[in-house]
C-alpha cells in the first residue's frame, strides 16, 4: 500500500513539473511573438504616435488635408524605390544601386526624347528597359557568379552614376522644354484635387504598387519563394525552389520599379537631371529598416516599409512646421534606425 502511494505521489510530482514547464507565456513573450508574426506593427504604432503628437502640438496646421497629402507627395519617390529595395532585402540581399538606376532611367527617357527625337512613349519604354537590364545584371552576378550583393550593387552604383554623367554630358533638360515637347514625362507629377487634399499620380502609383506587391508576396508561389530564399536559401533549394532564378527575377523587378521611380521623379522635380536623387539609396534603406523588414531576410512586409517612409515624412514636416532645426530630424531618424534593428534582433529570438 505505501508503495502505491509513493508511486501516485511521484506521478503527481511529474505532472506538476510538466505543468510548470508548459506554463502560459508571459506578457513580454506574447508581445514578442505578436511582433514576430506582424513585423509592420511596430512602425504602425510609431507612425500613429508621431501623428498624434504633432497633431496635438500643431493642431489644424498639421491635420489639414493639404499638409497630410503633402507628406504623401514627399515620400512617393522614396516609397516606390523602397518597394524595390524591400523585395531585394527580403531575400537577405541589398541593392545600393537603386538610386543610380532611378536617375539613369530618367536620363535615358529624357535623352531618347530630346537627343534622338523618339516618341516620348518609346523613350519611356527604353528607360524602363534600361532599369530592368541593370537589375538583371545585378541579379546575374549575384546568383550565377556568386558575388556578394553588397559588392555587386556598390560597384553598379558607381558604374550607373558615371554613366549618367557621361551619357547626359551633365546637362539638365529643363521643365519648360518637357512641358512643351514631352508632357507625358510629367505624368506622375500631375495633381488631382479632392476637397482640400492634393494627390499626384505618383502617389496613386505608389499606393497601387504597394497593394500589388503585398498581394504577390503573400498570395503567389513566387512571393513565397522570395521569403523562403531570404529565410534559408539552402533549405529552399532542397524544397525545389530555383534560388538562382528567384534572385535574378527579384533584382530585375527592383530595376523595373526603380525605372518607374525615375519616371515619377521627372514629374516630381519637373526636370531631367543626372544630379538628382543623390540620397535615394539611403532613404530607401531607412524606410525599409524602420518599416520592420529584417536585414537578415525572410521577414517583413511592403506595408511596413510604407509606414517607415511615412514616419520619416511625418517627422520631417512636423519638425519643420514647429520651426525646429533640421538636424533634429536626422538625429531622430538615426535613433529610429538603431532602435528598429535592435527590436528586429529581439524579435528574431522567437525563432532562434
Amino acid at each position: 500500500m505505501p508503495d502505491n502511494q509513493n508511486t501516485e505521489n511521484t506521478i503527481k510530482d511529474a505532472d506538476t513539473i510538466a505543468d510548470f514547464t508548459q506554463g502560459k507565456p508571459s506578457m513580454v513573450e506574447r508581445v514578442q511573438h505578436a511582433l514576430h508574426v506582424t513585423p509592420a506593427l511596430v512602425p504602425l504604432i510609431v507612425l500613429t504616435l508621431a501623428v498624434i503628437i504633432f497633431g496635438l502640438l500643431l493642431g489644424s496646421k498639421f491635420f489639414s488635408p493639404f499638409a497630410l497629402t503633402l507628406i504623401l507627395q514627399q515620400v512617393a519617390i522614396v516609397g516606390i524605390v523602397g518597394a524595390a529595395q524591400s523585395v531585394v532585402i527580403l531575400t537577405a540581399g541589398i541593392d545600393l544601386s537603386v538610386g543610380a538606376i532611378t536617375v539613369l532611367s530618367s536620363v535615358v527617357m529624357g535623352q531618347f526624347t530630346f537627343r534622338y527625337g523618339l516618341p516620348v512613349g518609346v523613350s519611356i519604354f527604353f528607360g524602363l528597359l534600361a532599369g530592368t537590364m541593370v537589375g538583371f545584371l545585378n541579379g546575374w552576378l549575384i546568383a550565377r557568379v556568386k558575388l556578394p550583393p553588397f559588392i555587386v550593387t556598390l560597384g553598379m552604383w558607381q558604374i550607373a552614376l558615371a554613366t549618367n554623367f557621361l551619357y547626359s554630358a551633365n546637362a539638365t533638360i529643363r521643365a519648360q522644354d518637357i512641358d512643351k515637347h514631352a508632357p507625358l514625362l510629367h505624368f506622375f507629377g500631375e495633381k488631382i484635387k479632392i476637397g482640400g487634399a492634393v494627390f499626384t499620380y505618383g502617389v496613386i502609383f505608389m499606393v497601387l504598387l504597394v497593394i500589388l506587391l503585398t498581394y504577390v508576396l503573400r498570395q503567389t508561389a513566387w512571393g513565397r519563394h522570395v521569403y523562403a530564399v531570404g529565410d534559408d536559401p539552402d533549405a529552399a533549394e532542397l524544397s525545389g525552389v530555383n534560388v538562382k532564378r528567384v534572385l535574378i527575377s527579384v533584382y530585375m523587378l527592383s530595376g523595373l520599379i526603380c525605372a518607374f521611380a525615375g519616371w515619377a521623379m521627372i514629374g516630381r522635380i519637373g526636370s531631367v537631371s543626372p544630379t538628382s536623387g543623390q540620397l535615394i539609396n539611403i532613404e530607401s534603406i531607412t524606410a525599409v529598416v524602420i518599416g520592420g523588414i529584417s536585414l537578415f531576410g525572410g521577414r517583413g512586409s511592403i506595408m511596413g516599409m510604407i509606414f517607415g517612409a511615412l514616419i520619416v515624412g511625418v517627422f520631417t514636416l512636423g519638425l519643420r512646421l514647429i520651426g525646429v532645426d533640421a538636424q533634429w530630424t536626422f538625429l531622430l531618424i538615426g535613433t529610429l534606425i538603431i532602435g528598429a534593428v535592435a527590436i528586429d534582433q529581439w524579435i528574431r529570438k522567437v525563432s532562434g
